[in-house]
């Protein structure tokens, strides 16, 4: 299939595909006089990389898992252990959030308790 069809299949744009190849995270694709053509593999790892930048992949994130990766497969070990590695990031920074969530009630009723306290407040 040409770069419009595989597009069109993954939900990616031409300019992304255009630039995933540029930096590495998709095989080139073979040509066919000017055309490049795609298989269903490539098509499948587009996916992937469209799924894995919406749950908060960076590109630079995903080049690490594909580097030294030939071929259009998905090397699914190190797609696993990436994803724990983000899913572990997120539930520290969930941690942290809710740490700060707790610390901004604290301080809210403090200031409500020390508005009621203070005679000025009414005026």
């Amino acid at each position: 299939m040409y770069i419009g069809q595989a597009a069109q299949r993954s939900g990616t744009t031409i300019k992304s595909i255009r630039h995933y190849e540029a930096i590495g995270l998709l095989p080139i694709a073979e040509r066919l006089g000017k055309y490049r053509v795609y298989d269903q593999q490539s098509v499948e790892l587009l996916i992937f990389i469209k799924c894995a930048q919406q749950l908060g992949f960076r590109l630079k994130e995903l080049q690490a898992i594909f580097a030294g990766h030939q071929g259009s497969q998905v090397p699914w070990e190190l797609a696993h252990q990436a994803i724990a590695t983000k899913k572990q990031e997120i539930s520290d920074r969930m941690a942290v959030l809710a740490r700060q969530h707790a610390q901004l009630v604290e301080f809210e009723q403090s200031i409500e308790q020390a508005q009621r306290a203070c005679p000025l407040a009414t005026l």
